[in-house]
């Protein structure tokens, strides 16, 4: 699959997010930078990384979100192709409407760096199909503006069409129903704050992150 990863002025986890791709393809993936307005020919997946564009002025990701290099992610994520973004990328994603809800302040005000226990909610998507429904994983997190807000209606329907992927074993950070990653109605669109480009090598740390890349990836 001939991936494409995003890179904006304040991205910090792009090569992360690089290397994560190359382990489980064996190819390098585009590296995108964020003024151009069209992704590479052939492109076929997306991934919006973490860090801080623009400084995470105005709003996490809304400055980052009026890119020149958005709409083509956004005409791509609308022929079905898949499009992940981690942690500013979930911002990003928001604040693109590609994805409901918004991130907000931590409700502990406080910019939170550790690992974070998760629950597989929806193993029946193309990033979790490598994962069990309800296996229990640790996974990096780093943010200030990572706790999930919606309405009752929409959580209620996110909640009642499976588009909760990933929900935190303990809530750091004050999300809505303990929610760490969503899916678009399609499906084909994801967000979550924790990193699992950070857990795919056992070196640093762990390798719950690496079954999300294998199933959307197709690595054996």
């Amino acid at each position: 699959m001939k991936s494409a990863v995003i890179v904006f002025p304040g991205s910090n986890c792009d090569r992360d997010a690089h290397d994560a791709i190359e382990k489980v393809t064996g190819q390098k993936p585009a590296m995108v930078w964020h003024q151009e307005s069209e992704l590479p020919e052939g492109t076929q997946f997306v991934m919006v990384p973490g860090g801080f564009s623009y400084g995470d002025y105005l709003r996490c990701g809304s400055m980052a979100s009026r890119s020149s290099i958005m709409p083509a992610i956004v005409a791509h994520a609308a022929t079905g192709a898949p499009v992940l973004g981690v942690c500013n990328g979930f911002q990003i994603l928001t604040e693109s409407s590609l994805l409901p809800g918004a991130l907000m302040r931590n409700a502990g005000l406080k910019f939170i760096c550790e690992k974070a226990p998760l629950t597989v909610e929806n193993a029946n998507t193309q990033f979790t199909s490598r994962y069990e429904a309800g296996a229990r994983l640790l996974m990096p997190i780093a943010h200030h503006d990572g706790n999930y807000f919606a309405d009752t209606d929409t959580l209620d329907r996110i909640e009642g069409e499976g588009q909760v992927v990933f929900r935190y074993g303990k809530n750091p950070n004050g999300s809505a129903r303990d929610i760490a990653g969503i899916t678009n109605e399609q499906g084909n669109v994801m967000g979550m704050m924790p990193h699992p480009e950070r857990a795919v090598d056992a070196g640093h740390g762990g390798t719950d992150g690496l079954a999300l890349f294998e199933s959307l990836l197709g690595s054996a």
